[in-house]
């Protein structure tokens, strides 16, 4: 299902998870630690001793928000995927429910497709070693989801609510559970629940150093059983520099791993290049 998402520069789209799933995830000095941050070597990236490339504060000091790249001749293309799991799901994942998605990484490990998994704290609680494994694969970045995956404003699909004063905690709790799974060189990055994000929320934020990462491509994966209708939809809305917005929840998407079969042949077909929300942001004038 997908639904609009409230934002104060652009609106987009995504599906619900469980009650409402959202789109589609430190340090207690969370940006000072990011400062120190070395992004890895890949085939598609050049190994630098410079940490991660984040936006300038904006206006009044506010969270920066990524949504796009510039549109060049490039034709860079970065895949994110949400690891959505809210922090009170605990027990449906104990009766055998998989907010993880193993074949989906495994898809693009096969495929040698760069990406940038958007993690909750929850999620990595729960899978520590799906964590690990991916924080250390070099074809991958991860990046903040919040911890509980509860709402940073009102009203958005359902899910609770985070008081302004918690949301940094929150953030910062998610960072600190991606260490304790073994997670070093978490970016960054942080993705609203849902998108759903205001002046608010990004003043909260501000102190933290993270960017904001949005996206200009829904894939509506969320709840998707048909495939094709995925890949579809993400291959008529791509354009230089854009980020789509996916999951890597078995559960909750349980057709992305099979679009992702014919969405990155296609794309390389028409001479894109898959890139980390890194580069993007790089490629945005992003600073060091």
């Amino acid at each position: 299902m997908i639904l609009s998402v409230r934002s104060i520069a652009a609106t987009c789209a995504v599906g619900a998870l469980g009650a409402a799933l959202a789109a589609c995830g430190s340090p207690a000095s969370p940006d000072a630690a990011h400062r120190g941050h070395r992004a890895p070597a890949t085939t598609a990236t050049i190994a630098t001793t410079s940490p991660p490339p984040t936006l300038a504060p904006g206006p009044a000091g506010l969270t920066p928000v990524f949504k796009n790249a510039p549109r060049t001749r490039a034709k860079t293309v970065a895949l994110t995927f949400d690891a959505d799991m809210t922090a009170d799901q605990g027990a449906r994942a104990a009766a055998g429910e998989h907010f993880d998605n193993p074949q989906l990484i495994a898809t693009l490990q096969k495929f040698k497709v760069p990406a940038t998994v958007f993690m909750t704290g929850r999620w990595a609680d729960e899978y520590p070693r799906e964590a690990k494994d991916i924080g250390q694969d070099p074809l991958f970045e991860i990046g903040n989801h919040s911890y509980s995956h509860y709402a940073f404003t009102d009203d958005c699909y359902g899910l609770p609510t985070m008081s302004e004063d918690r949301m940094r905690a929150d953030v910062e709790r998610a960072y600190a559970a991606f260490r304790q799974a073994g997670v070093r060189d978490a970016m960054p990055y942080f993705r609203f629940p849902g998108g759903c994000y205001d002046q608010r929320s990004l003043r909260a934020l501000s102190a933290s150093g993270v960017t904001a990462v949005q996206w200009d491509v829904v894939s509506g994966d969320a709840f998707a059983t048909d495939a094709d209708a995925v890949a579809q939809q993400v291959l008529d809305g791509v354009r230089s520099g854009s980020v789509v917005v996916m999951h890597c929840t078995r559960s909750a998407a349980p057709a992305t791993e099979q679009a992702l079969r014919t969405i990155i042949p296609e794309l390389r077909h028409r001479g894109f290049r898959f890139v980390k929300v890194s580069q993007l942001i790089a490629a945005a004038g992003g600073r060091h």
